[in-house]
């Protein structure tokens, strides 16, 4: 794809939007980045080389004037100007698809509503230890166009992929989709859980019998995806044996069936614990199985794979009660299945921005393993209205007061577990930030 001279408008002023504006100057494209705010930072060395900046809104008119638009994650395929410039027959895509037009390695792309940064570490990390010059990236925090301007070669890419980013791809390919799972997310962008579902679909749309499709047997909504999909699929499962695929039965199974090749071995010392991880344990496993990687390596990084910040932290004891940050989960499936890998009696403090999904499936968990809810932010409210019946329920105005609230009525033995089931973005910057202020109110509660 040459970009030479093209009039390339990027969309989003965010850290994809500046990484793909200077991938495009980088190729002599004309370049104009484009975002909502009145007023964004933008790198002294773009506009050095000649970038247009438009801010406050979008135009139609700037949309209909470039050759080439390049949606950023956080903008929607809905927007007026993107569906007047598709009218137009002006191509409309996202930074992945952009990036996947100038990769020179495999691409390994991971997608499912809960697990993804988790499982895409993890690839990384056996990639790594097997001594393959590899590019982690995607929405796990590089945008995966910078692995285009990176000096050296790779063996392999592997990139965390969002709804959103496969929302504008056209030929975007990886030769193994990872999908781990599909519940209720993003109900606010996305029209109906089908809808969301189709979306997620799409990371299998260019694949060929050649490349291969790693995803869940045990999510209904995923195995129903598995007779469309014209990849080689290989399953993973917590339920059941696969013949061609990945099982867990105490045991770590991984097996090919077109060539009887099994590998088995025990990875019950493994330090991420949880029904949840076993998922994400059983899919990177999968994939590195499939690229050759000896088993010893697996295994190995398998057991010492300690987790990522924010996502089922231990954070700290205090007077017998444990606190755990649990900031990424964002959603309510990512909540069901951190509840799961926890021992009762569990003060959960959840709340911040609504995405729209239901909070009833964290009914029978609260039933089972609750003490009390804790809720705060924007979904305060209808989290409560929803769930409030079932323990003892309290609304707080921030985390610090939501700390000392679950801390006053938990008993020694108890769990406090962070984990919002929504967006962080009504009262903090990110998921990170929202974790970082949680082992902060803790570390300030023990003081």
């Amino acid at each position: 794809m040459d970009l030479q001279g093209k009039k390339i408008l990027i969309v989003g002023s965010g850290r994809t939007g500046i990484s793909t504006a200077r991938f495009c100057l980088g190729k002599g494209a004309r370049v104009t980045l484009n975002d909502m705010q009145k007023k964004f930072d933008v790198p002294r060395d773009l506009l050095d080389q000649g970038m247009a900046i438009e801010a406050s809104g979008h135009s139609v008119e700037t949309f209909l004037s470039h050759d080439l638009v390049v949606l950023s994650p956080g903008v929607s395929v809905m927007i007026r100007p993107v569906i007047e410039a598709q009218a137009r027959g002006i191509e409309v895509i996202s930074e992945i698809e952009l990036a996947w037009r100038f990769l020179s390695a495999p691409l390994i792309a991971v997608t499912g509503t809960n697990g993804k940064t988790t499982t895409t570490s993890l690839i990384g990390a056996l990639f790594q230890a097997a001594g393959k010059r590899v590019f982690v990236g995607g929405n796990i925090g590089t945008p995966l166009i910078e692995s285009c301007m990176q000096d050296e070669s790779f063996d392999y890419i592997v990139a965390e992929i969002s709804s959103f980013q496969l929302e504008a791809i056209r030929m975007f390919r990886p030769y193994i989709s990872v999908l781990l799972n599909v519940t209720d997310d993003h109900l606010d962008r996305h029209a109906s859980f089908d809808e969301y579902c189709a979306a997620k679909a799409r990371i299998f749309m260019n694949q060929r019998s050649a490349d291969l499709a790693v995803i869940s047997a045990d999510d209904p909504a995923v195995r129903a995806l598995a007779a469309s999909i014209n990849a080689e699929v290989f399953f993973f499962s917590q339920s059941h044996a696969c013949e061609n695929g990945a099982w867990h039965d105490g045991l770590f199974h991984f097996m090919r069936s077109r060539d009887r090749h099994q590998v088995t071995f025990d990875a019950a010392e493994a330090r991420l614990q949880g029904a949840h991880n076993i998922e994400n344990m059983l899919a990177a496993g999968s994939v590195g199985f499939l690229c050759g990687i000896p088993a010893d390596i697996i295994r190995d990084v398998l057991l010492s794979f300690s987790g990522l910040p924010h996502r089922m932290e231990f954070v700290d004891e205090i007077q017998g009660i444990r606190f755990f940050n649990d900031s990424k989960g964002t959603n309510v499936g990512a909540v069901v299945k951190s509840l799961e890998s926890l021992e009762g009696p569990i003060i959960l403090i959840a709340g911040g921005k609504d995405k729209g999904g239901s909070y009833y499936p964290l009914e029978g968990l609260l039933k089972s393993k609750g003490r009390a809810l804790v809720v705060l932010g924007e979904a305060k409210e209808r989290i409560a209205a929803e769930l409030g019946h079932i323990v003892p329920t309290v609304t707080v105005d921030s985390l610090e007061k939501a700390v000392a609230e679950a801390f006053a009525r938990a008993c020694p033995g108890d769990t406090v577990l962070f984990s919002p089931a929504c967006a962080s973005f009504d009262m903090f910057k990110s998921y990170a930030h929202r974790g970082q202020c949680f082992v902060d109110s803790v570390k300030k509660l023990k003081r």
